[in-house]
């Protein structure tokens, strides 16, 4: 039964479908492995067992007597602790909000469990979700998948880390400017960065509402297809027949490469070699409006610092002192600046659609950096300010151009390559992605 901890959520799916798991058994293997895991306090902030165990029995009555909800029906997953669940804290990482017991489900929780998916409980975070490292002395840092001593990445930082490590079949994180993407690269993962407005963000805990964005992280883009459909109520997007012959995919050079280190410079030539023997044409370009979006990433900050101020400034000594200061500098943005700045993400919105009409996808690494070490972020201002940034930087390009894009391991640990597509293309970014992954592999 312990090879259940390391399945996909669709195989998991496939093995209840078929009698051969029992909901009821495959939540019990879950639930002990976060019972007796040597981080379990570092991933899981609170485990779910009561509502598990309710749920899993349910399912598998379901399972018997054939009247399975959907695939995932019976399969456990973890929620990053910033969706809200009945009468369970969710407090977002942080200090500020201890104690804070909403009295519903998010809406994207409510959907999953309406199609019989399990809850086994809510995941670790960066503070408020602002950062791309997943470091958070304030309420615990999950552990990296390859080494202890690295940062997990974040902000969906134990969400990635109970995949990693057996503690769930998938999770639900969030991305505002690569929250989703960073970790699961980080960890080996498949993450999915839904376009702005495609999930409910009703329910969950907001950082800044006009980039923050639902998605999976998980082991296969199957998997990814089949949480994103759950959580939206619609059909699985149809993966068959998929092949990476005959797809025009864009090859990002601009900033995407810049200050990239040696790993995963290396691991993204190799990928693209790999596809290109798939048969993919791919070619290299520049597109001078990425560099104006990245420009504006001020928005980040005030738009966040806008939304928190007063509840940040009523208790600041609970909080990290990076990631206040994060917030903080939010304020430094005048109201004409911010207009200003969002006037030219649009401009440099269409400059892109009209740039890359002609791609299937644009790719680029995931992250230009391996994960950074995590004591020395705690005392090294410095190192911790440039490596959150250029770690985020790859990954902010999608958020801020409102795209969808998908994170596949390339086989070289802790480095990842990004597809990304234009808004509400999911399905054909997934088929694309259901593609690289083949010729990944």
């Amino acid at each position: 039964m312990q090879e259940w901890r390391w399945q996909s959520a669709a195989d998991l799916g496939r093995g209840i479908g078929s009698g051969e798991i029992d909901p009821i058994d495959l939540c019990e293997v879950f639930l002990a492995a976060i019972d007796t895991h040597e981080y379990r306090d570092r991933i899981y902030a609170r485990p779910t067992p009561e509502r598990a165990r309710a749920e899993a029995q349910a399912a598998s009555i379901r399972a018997k007597t054939k009247t399975r909800k959907s695939l995932l029906d019976g399969v456990p997953i973890s929620w990053k602790d910033l969706f809200d669940s009945a009468g369970v804290g969710t407090e977002a990482g942080s200090a500020l909000l201890a104690g804070r017991v909403p009295d519903r489900d998010a809406a994207v929780l409510a959907s999953a469990s309406a199609y019989g998916l399990v809850c086994l409980g809510k995941t670790h975070l960066s503070e408020l979700a602002f950062s791309g490292i997943g470091l958070n002395p304030v309420m615990g840092t999950p552990p990296n998948k390859h080494d202890p001593a690295w940062v997990p990445g974040g902000s969906s930082s134990g969400a990635a880390a109970s995949v990693a490590f057996g503690l769930a079949a998938a999770a639900i994180g969030s991305d505002t400017g690569g929250s989703v993407r960073i970790p699961a690269a980080w960890n080996d993962l498949v993450g999915l960065k839904t376009t702005s407005g495609r999930l409910s963000s009703e329910g969950a805990v907001p950082l800044c509402h006009s980039f923050d964005t639902v998605g999976p992280l998980c082991r296969t883009v199957e998997d990814a297809a089949q949480l994103m459909a759950v959580m939206e109520g619609t059909k699985p997007t149809d993966l068959k027949g998929v092949s990476m012959r005959g797809l025009r995919i864009g090859a990002l050079n601009t900033a995407m490469l810049e200050d990239i280190r040696n790993e995963p410079r290396d691991a993204y030539q190799s990928a693209i070699e790999k596809l290109r023997k798939a048969g993919a044409v791919i070619e290299a370009f520049d597109a001078p409006e990425v560099d104006t979006a990245l420009a504006q990433s001020g928005v980040y900050a005030a738009e966040a610092y806008g939304l928190w101020k007063d509840v940040i400034e009523a208790a600041p000594e609970k909080m990290f002192a990076e990631i206040l200061g994060r917030f903080r500098s939010g304020a430094q943005m005048s109201a004409p600046d911010f207009v200003a700045s969002w006037r030219a993400i649009y401009q440099a919105r269409k400059d892109w659609s009209a740039r890359v009409a002609g791609y299937d996808a644009v790719i680029a690494p995931t992250a230009p950096i391996l994960p950074p070490d995590r004591e020395r972020m705690l005392v090294d201002h410095d190192y911790y300010v440039t490596e959150n940034l250029l770690a985020l930087r790859n990954t902010r390009v999608g958020n801020v151009l409102g795209l969808c894009a998908l994170s596949l391991p390339t086989g070289g640990a802790a480095c990842g390559i990004q597809f990304m597509a234009q808004p509400m293309r999911e399905e054909a970014l997934l088929r694309v992605g259901m593609a690289a992954e083949k010729a990944l592999s």
